[in-house]
């Protein structure tokens, strides 16, 4: 996980670096899984704008805060989606 949009409190989406190096945001986060993500994120110190691949903002977290395990779609619109934190 590189970063999310929505507030620290209630994350709405993350910003992930995939395997192939592309930068996508995930689906909507479920509510227990933004309730785990908030508790890390609020540790964290503030950090600037970064822009994915698709042009979507969200906000940068420190590296290697947290780790999140996603299932990433190939299809033509390749789904990213959050399944849990690690």
């Amino acid at each position: 996980m590189i970063g999310c949009t929505g507030p620290k409190t209630r994350p709405r989406a993350l910003a992930v670096r995939l395997a192939n190096g592309r930068t996508a945001l995930t689906q909507t986060l479920s509510a227990p899984l933004a309730a785990q993500i908030a508790q890390v994120l609020v540790t964290a110190r503030p950090a600037k704008q970064g822009r994915a691949d698709t042009g979507e903002t969200y906000t940068r977290i420190p590296s290697g805060l947290a780790v999140v395990e996603v299932l990433a779609g190939t299809t033509r619109h390749a789904v990213v989606t959050p399944l849990r934190l690690r």
